[in-house]
């Protein structure tokens, strides 16, 4: 409850304490003279109430309740009506705001509850575990969700949903490139969703590989994600790809070496990492070790694509930007905003290309 004006806690305190004792509570104030009260109710089967009271017309109600059936619901919303209607006769419209939060699971069988990439947390409609392992690199889940489809979450961050051909879609250049009798390099991508969408198109060769690509997501995107990456990842080779499950770093050096170019690299390796200070940040050395190594195979009129964060992270994506012009090669770049579905928030994509210098 936010009030319009002061409130005398002592008023609040002697208006709501019938309510918890009519529920046989057990009540336990803490008087902070000018910092307000903090009353504590608990009930012999474990449920309590926190009530505090702020001077400046602050009311907060926390229940907390180890029930989880209807009849335990219940019991809490009539509880919480009571206390608000309370809270109207006593203050007679000085109510600035009310504000009910739904209820938060804790401890349940199905982990609900996923932060986005700019720290905000969100609670998705996960009904089943489809999978959960821990592989020598991380832990993998894939859990289904009534709106999304399985979901992969890949030690505890939102990777790609079967909804999010989007993401795929923005990382491939929008539908605006050509693939063609093209040769492509793909820098993780191990959900096979940016394969199987760049297969169709006809390319020459795709080849994928990461850093420390994970079988064991490999395996668990082949059984789960099928409507994402459909049949690709059931053989590491195909008539116009090949899937190696090697470091990308050797890889890519061998390839400058050998002289080996591809008219488009795709990097699903990493999100651009949260960060106020890149030199600090090994992960923002590695992003521009990826992209020097990454111009090196590129050819003259190639395109290299990759994610950059969420539009919150603003920070974020002008440090990135800012590596862009540290390059060993002098590069130009363009990027565009979309809606991930399973994200629940606006992404950025980037898209690379070698600037063309007059001879």
């Amino acid at each position: 409850f936010s009030l319009n004006l002061a409130a005398d806690c002592n008023a609040v305190l002697k208006a709501l304490q019938p309510i918890f004792q009519e529920q046989g509570m057990t009540e336990t104030v803490h008087n902070w003279e000018d910092h307000g009260y903090l009353a504590t109710y608990i009930k012999k089967n474990g449920s309590f109430a926190n009530l505090r009271i702020h001077p400046h017309g602050l009311v907060l109600v926390d229940l907390q309740s180890y029930n989880d059936h209807m009849k335990g619901r219940e019991e809490v919303d009539q509880l919480l009506n009571k206390v608000e209607e309370r809270m109207k006769e006593l203050f007679h419209g000085n109510i600035k705001r009310v504000k009910r939060l739904p209820a938060i699971l804790r401890g349940g069988v199905i982990d609900r509850y996923w932060p986005t990439a700019d720290g905000r947390l969100v609670e998705y409609d996960i009904d089943e575990v489809v999978y959960d392992e821990d592989s020598p690199f991380q832990n993998i889940k894939i859990l289904h969700s009534k709106q999304f489809g399985n979901i992969l979450i890949l030690s505890g961050d939102v990777n790609l949903a079967e909804s999010d051909l989007a993401y795929t879609k923005a990382i491939m250049g929008s539908g605006k490139e050509d693939y063609t009798g093209k040769e492509v390099l793909i820098l993780g991508g191990g959900d096979g969703g940016i394969l199987y969408e760049i297969v169709k198109l006809k390319p020459k060769m795709v080849t994928m590989v990461a850093s420390n690509i994970d079988q064991m997501v490999i395996d668990g995107c082949k059984k789960y994600m099928r409507k994402t990456c459909g049949d690709v990842l059931d053989n590491l080779r195909g008539e116009c790809y090949q899937v190696l499950i090697e470091d990308c770093i050797p890889v890519l050096k061998r390839y400058a070496k050998e002289g080996r170019m591809f008219d488009y690299v795709i990097n699903d390796l990493t999100a651009v990492p949260i960060s106020t200070s890149p030199e600090e940040d090994s992960t923002w050395e590695f992003l521009r070790l990826i992209l020097d190594l990454s111009m090196k195979v590129l050819k003259q009129d190639g395109k290299y694509f990759t994610q950059g964060n969420c539009i919150n992270l603003t920070d974020a994506l002008t440090l990135y930007e800012e590596q862009l012009s540290r390059l060993y090669c002098p590069v130009e770049f363009s990027k565009e905003t979309v809606c991930v579905p399973s994200y629940m928030e606006l992404w950025v994509f980037y898209t690379i290309w070698k600037k063309k210098t007059d001879i």
